[in-house]
């Protein structure tokens, strides 16, 4: 079940978030670089840790390809400040409580689990290059090998 309708070739959506520490996040912030923006449903929890965690054991690997990594999801900034302590993580999470951004990229929808219907966040990473354009988006994420599907 696809939620975005954004594609390929797209401007990605200018966004304005707080992250953790209550600092403003732009999308402007990150021109000039290939930013992976990654939407997950819930800090802490077991999927979503085992993404988090994959992104930061090759943090470096990004860093000198030349890309940046930004989380988001629907959390509270402190609920998110925990997720970073908790695991180390070494890139911001934007604490997007009222779903501005979720809603730009689309990733907001009904989802099913364990025979349950409900609305959350589609797990769904953007890959932004350096004038802000999506080169590639990815909606079967791997939670463990999510790395490898990011840089083939």
């Amino acid at each position: 079940m696809i939620m975005t309708t954004l594609k390929v070739g797209d401007k990605a959506p200018n966004f304005e978030a707080f992250d953790q520490e209550g600092n403003i996040i732009k999308l402007s912030n990150y021109i000039g670089k290939k930013l992976v923006l990654f939407f997950y449903p819930k800090a802490s929890t077991p999927g979503c840790t085992m993404q988090a965690c994959n992104l930061r054991d090759n943090y470096q690997m990004f860093i000198a390809k030349g890309y940046d990594v930004l989380g988001v999801s629907a959390d509270s900034q402190k609920r998110q400040q925990n997720f970073i302590n908790k695991n180390n993580l070494p890139f911001p999470l934007l604490a997007d409580e009222n779903k501005d951004v979720i809603n730009a990229f689309g990733v907001w929808g009904p989802k099913k689990f364990m025979g349950r219907e409900y609305d959350g966040i589609h797990r769904t990473t953007f890959i932004i290059d350096e004038k802000g354009v999506i080169e590639d988006i990815i909606i079967k994420v791997k939670t463990k090998q999510h790395t490898s599907q990011i840089i083939e």
